[in-house]
């Protein structure tokens, strides 16, 4: 999936997209940014490395910001636990610099993607519609690099969190 916020095929995806998606795909662009850190940090490319690092940094945050806890308050508070302790683990890859560390908090993230695809199939489900129409029309680009598990290719423009 491309994380160009200019790309009009992306931005109208982010416009129409349900909370459950948005959710999904913020998740992939945190493992997107992870990867691209990991992958400069390895080549020592410290610059590239501390700008992607800080935007999967900024999407944690963002998924920690969109937790509800008046609707499950157990599941928010372990949560909120396990994105703080990526959130550090980034942070602290990024000053020891270590791609070992961030190998850790991507294949956390990764769990918490193929659950999330897991949860939103089993609520297609429960509402009477089609789960793989939900991984095949609905989120293209996610199911297809859920499937495929392809690293992406290429420099990316970091996203922007705000505006």
């Amino acid at each position: 999936m491309a994380f160009d916020i200019n790309n009009p095929y992306f931005r109208t995806k982010v416009l129409t997209a349900s909370p459950e998606q948005l959710r999904l795909m913020l998740i992939e662009g945190a493992i997107h940014f992870m990867e691209l850190g990991r992958d400069a940090l390895e080549v020592k490319n410290f610059e590239v490395s501390f700008e992607n690092l800080s935007q999967a940094k900024a999407i944690v945050l963002e998924l920690i910001n969109a937790l509800r806890p008046e609707h499950d308050p157990q599941l928010a508070e372990k949560l909120s636990g396990l994105y703080t302790f990526m959130f550090t683990e980034l942070t602290q890859a990024g000053f020891d610099k270590d791609p070992k560390r961030v190998n850790s908090v991507i294949r956390l993230m990764e769990y918490e993607r193929e659950t999330w695809i897991l949860l939103m199939e089993k609520l297609a489900k429960d509402n009477g519609e089609d789960s793989t129409a939900l991984s095949a029309n609905t989120l293209p680009e996610v199911a297809d690099n859920y499937q495929s598990q392809e690293k992406p290719s290429g420099p990316r423009r970091p996203i922007s969190m705000q505006g």
